[in-house]
Parts: C-alpha cells; structure tokens; sequence
C-alpha cells in the first residue's frame, strides 16, 4: 500500500479584489525519499571504506537526524507558545468586551481594536470592532451550558487576515438579553516566529559539523596506534621476529589487540627457532650415517683387494639401519603434529606390551606385571609405538632387567610404569631427555645408534592420548630410571559393553 502525505496551501486574493480562496495539494510519498536517503548514505558508506570515514559519516548523519528532530520539535513548541499567548491575548480582550457590556455599555461600535464580533442567538451580529463591521456573523459553535466560554481554531471565516483563525467565545447577559462576543485572530503559521526559528535552523549544521569533527579527531587519535602497529607488522620479516609491534599505554581494545599481537609474534618466533634448531639436528643426525656409508664405499673403492665383503657389508647395512631409524622418527613426528585425530579404538595396554615384548628378542629381561586387563581408548598403531620406545629405552640403559607394570589408579586412569636398573638419570636432565635429538652422554656411549627422537615422540604420542609421561625415581630405593605413562582408562561400564 503505497501511503501519501498531503499538504495544502490555500491562497486568498487582497480585499477588494473579490475573495476568492484557491487551494494547492502537494502530494509526497515518504516511503521513496526514505529510500532515497537510504541509498545515497550507503553509497557515501561504501565508497570510503574506512573506519575513520564511515564512523564520521554515520556520526554527523546521526547528529543530522537528531538535530532536524530537536528542531521539528522546537517548532512545534514555538507554535504552541504562541497559539497559547494568542489565545490569552483575545481572551483578555473579549473579557473586556464581555464587562463592558455586561455593564450596559451601548452596542454597535466595539472600543477594542480588534477583531470582534457581538451576535444575538438568532445569528444577527449587534455590535462588530471596525475591522470586522458588514461582515457576516461569525460561525462557531456555543459554549457548553455549564460554562461560558469555547477556544478552539476554525478555517473559513469571512474576516481579515484570513484563512484560518483562533477564536474565543463568551457568552455574556446584557440588560437587552443574552449576547456572544467573539474575538479572533490569525492562527499562528508553521513558523510564528521567523528570527528564534533561523537561529535554531543555523544550529542544525553547526550541530553536525561540530560532532563530525569530534567524531573524526577521536577516530584518529583511537586508530593511531593501529596505524602504528599496521607499519611495525608491514616491516616484521622471518629474519628479524624480535621486533615487536608498540603497545599503547591506554587499557583499552587496542592495546589488548597490541598484547595479543606480540604474544603471537613470541610464539611464532619460538616456533621458528624450534624449526631451525630441529632442521640444524636433523642434518647433524643425517650427516653420520652418510658419512660413514661414504667412508665405507671409499674405501672398498680405493681398495678393493683388501676389503672384507661380509664386514663391508656389515657397516653399510649398519649405517642404513640408523639413517632409517632417523628417517621413520622424522615421519613419526611429522604425522603426530600434521594430524591428531587418527583412529581411535579401545585398546588393552596389557595385550598390547606383551606382543611388544614377544615380538623381538632383547638385551636385558623383560617382566610384564599386570593386574589384568587395563583398557584405553586410542589408535593401536600409535601406543604400540609408545610402549615400543619405552621399553627399547629401558632395554639399552638396564644392566639386566627391564620390569613393566601395567594397572589402573582411582579415579580413571591407566598407568603403565617401565623400570630399568641402570644408571638412572640426574633431576637436572629428567625433562631434557624429552627434547628432540636430546642424548646424554652416557646414552651416546652406550648406544652410539640412537636417533634422540624416541622419548619425544613417546611424550607426543601421551599428550595426543589426552595423558602425560614422565620421568622418576625407582620407588625401592634401587638405582635405575622410572618412567610413568598415565592415559584416561575406560570406565567400567564400556570395558563390559566390551
């Protein structure tokens, strides 16, 4: 439904001329200058996308609207202080009128210099102000009968200034009977007071441009430091991840956002210094191997005669064993950290150390001690690995028995606990040797074919299980190393469903 708003303007020719009253309607459709106003502001929006540009914009179209509304309201109240006085002003003089009649003053010519009117009941005007004498009585209805005196405005009345006008009605009793004295005057137009009102209408744009530029110093003073942190992140490269962006000295979004910047930056710095130390490891590693395979080749080239195939051969395969071994741990950690949502299934610890125990004969005696079955959720092929690596670990340090004990501790933990009776490890180097390519010197020298990757990947592998895995001292007082792998056990229930 499309709604119209009319506005009418009616148009009297001059006395003497023939009164003749034309009326112009103006039509206007709201609903296609709000659309239009919509359109151009979104416009002006999109066009500068700034923040700065928009928050002044919407700010100085908001301070607008508010303006023109205070106005509109303003002279609204304009117009009804002076339709208030005017209604005042005739009321004073009609109880003037009104007196001077009641009195017995004669009728015919009114003293006030007004417009007035004196009619009988019947319609016929008595007595008229000089302006208003030969006209016709004025049409307007009686004062109620518990009161003697009606306002109100009316259009089309035969009288100056015309075309509407605010009227006050008396019924007065005179000596010759009972008369109504009216007295009226132009109704105040949109703008009764033309001066108060361009002044208020000059504040409309003041208004605006004052807050708009308010709205845009503020904005630039509160995007400066983003502006500042923008060029110092612009000039950050991989070489240079110390510099850190400034930090404002107000508590406020922006300076959080400042924190948190270079809390990422000290995080990413950290991770790129992992990345090259384990690139600078990774080489060292890959560097022996290679090395003596080059040196055995070399020397079966420079001397063939001399060489021992079967030793030869030997050392090769020996060297290709280990450089597989840091190859297959590189893999392991590069599928541990790329994904750690791999398959997950319910698996018995105890099942699962036996066949890593049974699958390959060891240096050491390996006993398994169990309370029975003890059973976690988890990939099979990632646990097998971790339990692979501890008791391999344990089998290289132990002097000649390796004991694993697998159980279960309140609430709903698994605990798998690998002892060794070896040397033991020092409390200063407990979390070291969970570090990447990490090997003490006495593991250099009793294993010179370690990778040092084992024990990281195993503490990988825990945490991806939601558990943790440490390093303590034996609990009978006996030298040796303790390792304590603890994962959130099933809870009873599944174990039967089972």
């Amino acid at each position: 439904m499309v709604r119209t708003v009319a506005f009418a303007l009616l148009w009297q020719e001059p006395p003497g001329s023939g009164t003749r009253t034309e009326e112009v309607v103006i039509r206007v459709r709201p609903h296609r200058l709000f659309r239009a106003l919509t359109r151009w502001i979104w416009r002006i929006v999109l066009r500068y996308p700034e923040i700065r540009i928009r928050a002044t914009i919407s700010a100085a179209l908001a301070a607008l609207l508010l303006s023109s509304a205070l106005y509109a309201a303003l002279l609204v109240l304009l117009r009804r202080q002076a339709t208030a006085e005017t209604i005042r002003d005739l009321a004073r003089a009609g109880t003037r009128t009104a007196t001077f009649l009641h009195s017995g003053g004669r009728q015919g010519t009114l003293p006030e210099d007004t417009l007035q009117q004196v009619v009988t009941p019947d319609g016929r005007v008595v007595a008229a102000t000089e302006r208003m004498r030969g006209r016709p009585p004025v049409r307007f209805p009686p004062p109620p009968r518990e009161d003697d005196r009606r306002d109100g405005r009316v259009c089309g009345i035969d009288a100056p200034d015309g075309p509407c006008f605010l009227v006050v009605e008396f019924r007065v009793a005179t000596p010759e009977g009972e008369r109504y004295v009216y007295t009226l005057d132009h109704a105040p137009g949109l703008v009764p007071r033309p001066f108060p009102a361009a002044l208020m209408a000059l504040g409309i744009p003041l208004i605006t441009g004052l807050v708009g530029f308010g709205t845009w110093m503020s904005a630039s003073r509160t995007l400066r430091p983003v502006e500042e942190i923008r060029r110092e992140l612009d000039e950050i490269t991989a070489t240079d991840l110390e510099r850190r962006v400034p930090v404002p000295p107000r508590r406020d979004e922006v300076a959080l956002l400042a924190q948190s910047v270079n809390a990422t930056l000290d995080r990413l710095e950290q991770a790129v210094a992992r990345q090259r130390a384990f690139v600078s490891d990774v080489s060292h590693e890959l560097r022996s191997p290679l090395a003596g395979l080059r040196m055995e080749l070399e020397l079966a080239l420079a001397h063939p005669d001399d060489m021992d195939v079967h030793e030869t051969l030997g050392a090769i395969l020996n060297n290709t064993d280990r450089l597989g071994a840091v190859v297959d741990d590189l893999l392991a950690l590069a599928r541990l950290e790329a994904d750690k949502d791999f398959q997950r299934e319910a698996v018995d610890l105890t099942e699962l150390a036996d066949q890593e125990v049974l699958r390959r004969p060891r240096r050491a005696q390996v006993t398994v001690l169990s309370e029975g079955e003890v059973r976690v959720t988890g990939g099979r092929s990632e646990l097998a690995r971790l339990l692979t690596n501890l008791i391999d670990n344990a089998d290289r340090h132990a002097v000649s028995a390796v004991t694993v004990i697998i159980g279960t501790r309140p609430p709903s933990a698994a605990v798998v606990e690998v002892i060794d009776d070896g040397q033991g490890i020092a409390p200063a180097d407990r979390e070291r040797i969970f570090e990447r390519f990490t090997r003490l010197a006495e593991g250099r020298h009793r294993d010179a074919g370690g990778t040092g990757l084992g024990l990281a990947i195993s503490r990988d592998i825990a945490q991806a299980h939601g558990g943790t895995l440490s390093l303590h001292d034996r609990t009978d007082d006996v030298r040796g190393a303790r390792f304590v792998l603890r994962l959130p056990a099933l809870p009873p229930a599944e174990r039967e469903e089972d």
